[in-house]
């Protein structure tokens, strides 16, 4: 190799443009974050949610307006639509965040054992004391029994889709399921209280299961829809081309191959169900004392304790409170629920080769 050749190899490429450096988007950011403080200051601005939104439009111009004078309009194009991402992030988290650090600050002030393991009982909801053990129970039994209804009925739709399904039929339960999953909760509700006036039926827990199970359908429906088409087409026709049968194909080679996806939907849909309020306030009806059977008489859950609690409230700081660590027991719920479905989506996950 010659010297020039050499000397030629040790320079820098001219085909790459300037560029800024990795830090830049955090300088930028403090930079607006700075600026937006001293705008709010100066003209009076007390909220800091004023702050933040000026900033965010700051941090958006500020990056395209340098990225453009350094790297060019292409780059800077690229680098805006980034930090558009970044500030619609942010603005997403930060509510969340801020509604998570309420509830449990607010929460805590009478969530221990005795709040757990006990009902209101006698007590009455402007005097303090009292907990949520009926609530949990009733909770428990009217999501449980709407899952054993619903999560068979939308898995067994699911499969007679993707596997079987063709022509108006397969049509018309599309439609009734995308009509489904837009059905306000107060409309199941109305439906199987409809039902209970025909026959002379009072309150119960298992009517509220009843409507929730209609509310589940058609998420488990569509999470599962989707989780099938995941499938390879290759798996199916191996199996049938060793003269498996079609309904055993499906069962040991479709299902386990998306069982994690599937058991996922079901957990988030239950997560879905559990919080609502509508359907139990017409249904189940509430009841301060420990109901196990949710076939007879009223019974209790957790979004309808909140909601009692929470219309009580009016000079009650007990019932204020009350209420709160209530709604910090049923998002606890929820959460369990969400990393029970990640374990078991990641243990059921096809494992890959090398």
């Amino acid at each position: 190799m010659s010297h020039a050749t050499a000397v030629a190899d040790k320079r820098p490429s001219t085909l790459r443009g300037a560029s800024l450096p990795k830090w830049s988007p955090w300088a930028i950011a403090a930079g607006a974050i700075v600026v937006a403080v001293g705008i709010g200051l100066g003209a009076g601005l007390n909220s800091k949610i004023q702050w933040g939104l000026i900033a965010g439009v700051l941090f958006v111009a500020g990056t395209y307006g340098i990225a453009a004078k350094v790297e060019g309009s292409r780059q800077a194009k690229d680098r805006i639509a980034t930090s558009l991402v970044w500030v619609a992030f942010i603005l997403a988290v930060v509510p969340l965040v801020s509604l998570l650090w309420t509830t449990i600050a607010r929460g805590v002030k009478v969530l221990d054992v005795y709040f757990l393991t006990h009902s209101m009982g006698i007590v009455a909801d402007s005097e303090p004391g009292g907990g949520i053990y009926h609530a949990i129970i009733g909770t428990l039994e009217q999501v449980g029994l709407a899952t054993l209804i619903g999560a068979p009925i939308g898995i067994l739709t699911a499969i007679y889709l993707v596997e079987y399904g063709r022509g108006s039929l397969a049509k018309a339960v599309t439609f009734f399921v995308d009509v489904m999953t837009g059905i306000p909760s107060i409309v199941a509700g109305l439906f199987i209280l409809s039902l209970m006036l025909m026959f002379d039926m009072q309150p119960f827990g298992f009517a509220g299961s009843l409507a929730l199970a209609i509310l589940m359908m058609p998420v488990v429906v569509r999470s599962t829809e989707e989780m099938l088409k995941l499938v390879p087409n290759e798996l199916r026709e191996a199996s049938l081309a060793l003269g498996v049968p079609k309904w055993r194909t499906i069962l040991k080679v479709v299902v386990p191959t998306s069982i994690g996806g599937i058991i996922t939907g079901v957990m988030l849909a239950i997560a879905r169900i559990a919080g609502e309020t509508a359907p139990v306030l017409l249904l189940v009806f509430g009841n301060p004392f420990i109901n196990n059977n949710p076939f007879e008489g009223a019974q209790a859950s957790l979004p309808l304790y909140i909601y009692q609690q929470y219309s009580q409230s009016a000079g009650s700081t007990a019932a204020y409170d009350r209420a709160w660590a209530a709604s910090l027991t049923l998002i606890a719920f929820v959460m369990i629920l969400n990393m029970v479905a990640r374990g078991i989506a990641r243990w059921k996950a096809p494992k890959t080769g090398r």
